[in-house]
């Protein structure tokens, strides 16, 4: 329970059952807790499992970081100011400049580790018309929320990987769009121990391979290194698996010593 992500939708409750339902008042809904509470204590009675009241403990911590959504997904009392630094669409639920503010208050409340997905990337067909609206519904949000954090002291104590999960080809499909580019494609990283305004690795002329093949940047090495920021031996992270210990980096990951300050 203290490590499952919570995914917030974009309608009206961001987290659905908060609420009692229509018709269903608070004493009504006491009662049925009660009762559900006394049917757990008399299983453990009978069984003697230690699981019946581990999971009624999960489900409780559960219920405590799911009430507290529609707080931080309420947004009337930021400042007009905050709001212009995530752009015109901050003001509609579900947007992607609606989430990086959200982000920041759950960063501010003591959350973790978060995800912010923009979609509609894929742009196998009219990639003159959708890119330019792409790059602006998320341009300004993110540039946003990195000043915010900052302004709040929240950056340095903040890492973030803005990536995807593949490049695109530098050649046309069909004049219409590009294809998958496995090989090629650029993350950014800020905040918390990343040496800024640094570029690293290089793509040949065409932007279809890297440079040097060899020894090309990967994502075990990312991993690897936000690791290293996070004070974790990514070379002792292993779980078992098959009967061997593995590594969430592999036998390929390397810290970039390059991109930390």
């Amino acid at each position: 329970s203290h490590h499952q992500g919570v995914e917030f939708r974009a309608a009206a409750d961001p987290v659905l059952y908060i609420n009692n339902p229509p018709g269903v008042d608070r004493g009504d809904r006491r009662e049925l807790l009660d009762a559900l509470g006394e049917l757990a204590a008399s299983q453990h009675a009978a069984s003697n499992d230690a699981e019946v009241l581990s999971r009624v403990s999960q489900y409780e911590m559960a219920y405590r970081m799911q009430a507290s959504v529609p707080e931080i997904a309420d947004i009337s009392s930021e400042p007009e100011s905050v709001l212009q630094l995530y752009g015109p669409d901050v003001h509609k639920p579900g947007t992607f400049a609606r989430n990086c503010l959200i982000a920041r208050r759950l960063a501010e409340r003591g959350v973790k580790y978060q995800t912010l997905f923009a979609m509609g990337w894929d742009h196998h067909l009219a990639i003159k018309q959708s890119f330019p609206v792409r790059c602006q519904e998320i341009d300004q949000p993110a540039a946003g929320l990195v000043q915010d954090l900052k302004q709040r002291g929240l950056l340095e104590d903040t890492i973030i990987l803005w990536t995807t999960e593949f490049g695109r080809m530098p050649s046309s499909q069909g004049g219409k769009g590009r294809d998958h580019n496995p090989y090629v494609f650029t993350n950014w990283l800020c905040g918390g121990g990343i040496r800024g305004g640094t570029t690293y690795g290089h793509s040949d002329e065409w932007g279809y391979k890297p440079l040097d093949r060899d020894r090309p940047t990967q994502v075990y090495d990312i991993h690897a290194t936000i690791l290293h920021l996070l004070g974790i031996d990514h070379t002792k992270l292993t779980f078992r698996s098959n009967g061997i210990d593995r590594r969430l980096t592999d036998v390929h990951g390397h810290v970039i010593d390059e991109l930390l300050a």
